[in-house]
Formats: C-alpha cells, structure tokens, sequence
C-alpha cells in the first residue's frame, strides 16, 4: 500500500455557522494559536501516525489530530502525562500515590472504552507508551462539542432535539447493557459526528465505573449543573440513575437553550439541584414535558429507566420514528440493536492456567477495590459454570476480540516491522509500570524496591506493543500557558469539581434570541 502525504495534517473546518465561536477557537486564540500548546518533547510520529496541530485541552491532558501515514485515516491523539511534576510541597510518597491513582483511572478509561463498540460511541483505536505520557488513538470526530452547537444554535427545534437526544440514550443504553457507568455526561463530553444526518459520540469517559445492579456507588463526579441530587448530597447511589438524570439536564438543554439548574454561587446551584425544582416553558411538546418531568425525579426509585424512555410516547410516536417505503406506507423505524447480552457472550475456561495474564490484569482494572487483592474471584468467575460470572467472562472475551481485532486490522493498514523500531535515530520509549496493581486504594499499593526504569518490574497490563515516538523537527515550541477563555453569553465556576480531562462546566447554555426562535414564556414550575 502506497504511503499517504507526509505532511501534518490540519483540523478540519466545522460543518455549522458558528458566530459566536468555540470554546477551542477562544482558548487558541488567547494562547496566540495552536502552536502555543506544542511541548518541545512532543513526537512528530507515533506508530503509523503522523501528528498534527493541537485541536484541544483539558485539565491533565491534550488531544492532536492525526493521520494514517498509510490509509489517510484520521484520529485523535490523546495526549496523557503519566510522569507529573513533582510538587515540592507534598512528599514523594504522596507524589508517588498520586502517580498510581492517575494512571489507574487512565487504564480503566482505556479498558473499558475497548469494551464497547457502538455508532454513538468514540471507539479507541490504538494505545501507546511514551517513556512520560500515554498516547491513546481515538476516533477522529470533526464536528465538535455539542456545547458549542448549542451556544451557537440556541434551543433547537423538538424533532431536531429528539434525533440527538436519541442517540445519546442508544449509546448509553449499550453501555448500561454491560454495567459501565458514564458519570460526567454532558453536551462539552458529546461530540457530533455529522449533522445531515445526525449523528452522535459520546466520550470522554474518564469518569466511567463498572457498577452491577446490585453495586452501589460513592464516589462525587462530574459537572455540578448535570449532577444528580443523590451525588451532590453525598450519597451512595446507583449509577444508571444518574446517568439517566444527566441525560435529563441535557435534554432540557437541547429544547431550550438552558439549563434547569443554573446560578453563579456553587452553592445555591447544588441547593436547586438538591431540591429538583426548575421551571418549564409552557411551549415544550407535552410528551416532551412528561419524559422531562419523569427523568429529573429526586427520588431515586421514582426516576424513569432507560427502557421505559425507549418505549415513552414522545420517542415511539414521533415523526422521526417512522420512516416512508417506496409505497407510501409508514413503518417504525428501528432502534439500533443492541449487543449480546453478557450471558451470552459469557464463555467459561476451563483452567486457571488458560488465563491470558494481560486480559485478566485488564479486569482487574475494572473490577477494582470490588475484588479481592490478587483477583483471585474473577479467576473463579472465569472458569465457574455457566449462568455464573457473567461479567467476567463477557468482558474477558470482548477484550480478547479488541486484541485480536486491532492485530487484523494493522495487518489491513499495511503496517510493518519499521512502524515498531527505531527510525531517524531516535529509540521507541517504554514504560513499565513501577508498582503491582492491588486494589485502588493508593495505600495498599507496593511500592517499587528497585531502580525506577528496572527490566525486572511488572508491565503495564494494557501494553500491546512497543510504541514508535520520533520526536518533531523544526524548531522547539514555546510551554503552554493557561487561559479561562468564556465563551459568549457564558459563566464559568473555578471552584467546581470536574472531569479530569475537561475545564470547568459552564453554566450554560443560555437562552439565544433568534427570529425563527420566540422569547422563552415560563408557564410551569416543577418539583
């Protein structure tokens, strides 16, 4: 296969008018252009993959666009530190903790997203090992954040808010399908992939967690406008039901142009949140006002679930719903279909010794503090007999055929030895993990004995191969700086707990005047 031009490749345009800006467009331009958040160690070539400009920032993180050097594929290059900077307040040992927990929520983040292969979800393509940061190849969504939309749309129109409001519950429901928890669903973490016809990805799943029926939650995340009441009191909680209230706010978003719980001072926003009170415009589609009333539910038990918001009458009886035959005739559309259940991609081994080491360190990533210290009951559930250890044994074969998929598809990409080895001169870096994965409680973790860069030390268990990483030619950019760039007509909160890849929440959308659009009349007060 002939190689593709060599060149960096730049961020498309997006696909929609946007004159009030991106938050990306604002944050380049304060920083003087894209350049500004080039490290002078950043690589030029990762793998197969030529490196571009920057097209986004987060709090511990940067994302470049790249290109198949062979294909012309583009991708998304997360950008990961996994060496922070020592803090000269702390101690190394806390330095040291704080390293481990980083990367222990990055692993789950890669290993959970391999799990899942769905339309409206961003897919993970590759993973890579520098010898600081962590180099993940995601699918390349051009179209942006759904925040930005709405900024500059406004409140769109029912049918319109209902095609992606849609999709974002298909992907969610298929995540549900196997456990995984979003917990920072928000419009700035849903991204459009195309807006004729309408297509979305939900990403940025940092915050993600496995979560049984039966596993209660505790850990507060995610955006305080689009967090349950149940996380922002504090409580143990069960993770479809948030991710459910979330959807909530952002549905109201999408009809509106605004957010149901909104205010400059954290803590009068977290007690509207509390309290569930907001107020619906009397123009809402009645079905709309019913499926909104019954998703933003404080009590927890009360709060619709995701198979009674598929079969709810707004969904099912809409013009979006059906489609025309060649007749004339209107039939339903159908939903996406959803994957195997776990039972039925449940394969048990016949041996603990069959268990491939790298896919059983991978569900320990998963499983978390909610396994035993050495995994020793996923490896039960692995070789149990059928109808028990569902979960093990699916996830242990969707991981096994992620591995084996990637494999098939390099070959298809027409990539070779050279794509491993060293090239200009400059060695493929690597990075072995420093401490044995025992739990997530940072303090029971075993703390190296040996020099850091040891060849005797346990491997990353997600490392798939030795990564390529030639560092840029040219001349060496400058360090990046921080901004607060504020999108138009938006208000932003530096003391809010968020994600760990993106800023602050904003509390908008706001409501945007536009002649086809008429002022928003309040007619209804929830509870």
């Amino acid at each position: 296969m002939s190689k593709v031009t060599a060149s960096p490749p730049r961020a498309p345009p997006i696909k929609y008018a946007a004159p009030l800006g991106t938050r990306w467009a604002k944050e380049k331009a304060a920083a003087g252009g894209a350049r500004a958040f080039d490290l002078p160690t950043d690589p030029h070539i990762i793998g197969p993959w030529i490196l571009g400009e920057c097209v986004g920032k987060g709090a511990s993180g940067r994302v470049k666009i790249a290109k198949h050097r062979r294909t012309g594929q583009l991708a998304a290059i997360k950008i990961l530190p996994i060496a922070p900077l020592v803090n000269s307040r702390n101690s190394l040992d806390k330095q040291q903790a704080k390293s481990e927990k980083q990367r222990l929520g990055i692993d789950r983040e890669i290993t959970m997203m391999k799990l899942m292969n769905h339309p409206n979800i961003m897919r993970i393509y590759d993973v890579y090992e520098g010898e600081r940061e962590l180099f993940l190849v995601l699918e390349y969504v051009e179209g942006g954040e759904l925040f930005d939309f709405l900024v500059n749309r406004g409140r769109l129109p029912p049918q319109e808010a209902l095609e992606y409001f849609k999709q974002i519950i298909y992907g969610l429901n298929y995540a549900h399908t196997f456990s995984i928890i979003h917990r920072d669903l928000k419009p700035e973490n849903i991204l459009i992939a195309s807006l004729s016809p309408p297509l979305l990805k939900i990403a940025d799943w940092g915050m993600a967690a496995f979560a049984p029926p039966s596993l209660q939650l505790e850990t507060s995340c995610g955006s305080p406008h689009y967090a349950s009441p149940e996380i922002v009191n504090g409580e143990r909680y069960q993770g479809n039901a948030t991710d459910i209230w979330s959807c909530g706010v952002i549905l109201y978003a999408l009809l509106t142009g605004r957010l149901p719980f909104d205010d400059k001072n954290v803590r009068t926003l977290l007690a509207k949140v509390k309290s569930g009170k907001y107020d619906m415009p009397a123009w809402i589609d009645p079905l709309a006002k019913d499926l909104l009333s019954r998703m933003l539910v404080v009590d927890v038990a009360s709060r619709i679930t995701i198979p009674e918001i598929l079969s709810h009458p707004w969904l099912v009886n809409s013009a979006s719903a059906s489609v025309q035959t060649k007749e004339g005739k209107s039939i339903k559309r159908p939903d996406p279909p959803l994957p195997p259940s776990p039972s039925t991609l449940a394969r048990p081994l016949a041996s603990p010794s069959l268990i491939d080491p790298e896919l059983f360190s991978s569900l320990r990533i998963i499983w978390g503090r909610h396994t035993d210290s050495k995994g020793e009951s996923i490896k039960r559930d692995l070789c149990s007999p059928a109808g028990q250890g569902v979960h093990a044994k699916a996830f242990y074969f969707l991981l096994n055929k992620y591995r084996e998929d990637t494999v098939l598809q390099r070959l298809k990409d027409g990539e070779s030895a050279e794509d491993d080895h060293e090239n200009n001169g400059i060695s493929a870096l690597r990075f072995d993990r420093s401490w044995h994965l025992d739990s997530f409680d940072t303090s029971q973790m075993k703390k190296p004995n040996n020099h850091r860069h040891s060849n005797t030390r346990e491997a990353s268990p997600l490392k798939e191969k030795k990564p390529l990483v030639t560092s840029a030619p040219g001349s060496v950019a400058p360090l990046p700086r921080r901004f607060a760039a504020l999108p138009p007509l938006m208000d932003r909160t530096g003391n809010v707990v968020t994600s760990r890849d993106r800023p602050s929440s904003p509390a908008g959308p706001r409501s945007i005047r536009s002649p086809q659009h008429a002022p928003c009349k309040v007619a209804e007060h929830h509870q």
